[in-house]
């Protein structure tokens, strides 16, 4: 699936129609450039999942756990300053019981997942257009479809 995302509100709004499609055990992997929209779009599907409390890039603490409404936690990694899949394994998340969005997930996840979701966010041009790939890896997200609504 592409999406041409426009500016930061719809970077956001892509991110609550993920929500839509997420349970307990889902990995999402965000690759990007500094500033892509990463952080953006992890508050959009903190949003859709009734998450508590501010979604905002864990860079200093690594990771945070959010409750949510009426489902499972969301964990929000920041792997930028990770240095192997071990240091990942060792902030001890809950995989199976929680939705986890990794930013900056490098070749990390070995043997954490069988199934992901690969959100690849590119700049289109200067401005804040960007162009969203994802994909999904794994038979949990066969046929699954993202739409955006307004």
């Amino acid at each position: 699936m592409e999406f041409r995302i426009q500016d930061p509100d719809h970077m956001h709004l892509l991110g609550l129609a993920i929500a839509k499609v997420l349970r307990a055990g889902d990995l999402l992997l965000l690759n990007g450039p500094l500033g892509a929209g990463k952080t953006t779009l992890t508050r959009g599907i903190g949003e859709g999942l009734g998450a508590q409390g501010t979604v905002q890039s864990p860079t200093f603490v690594l990771a945070r756990t959010h409750r949510t409404a009426v489902g499972p936690k969301l964990v929000h990694v920041d792997a930028y300053r990770l240095n192997s899949a071990v240091e990942l394994d060792d902030l001890d998340i809950d995989f199976a019981n929680s939705i986890v969005v990794v930013e900056w997930a490098r070749d990390y996840i070995d043997g954490i997942a069988e199934n992901w979701l690969q959100v690849d966010i590119n700049r289109e041009s200067e401005d804040e257009s960007r162009l969203v790939k994802i994909s999904g890896v794994g038979q949990r997200w066969e046929g699954v479809e993202i739409a955006i609504s307004n």
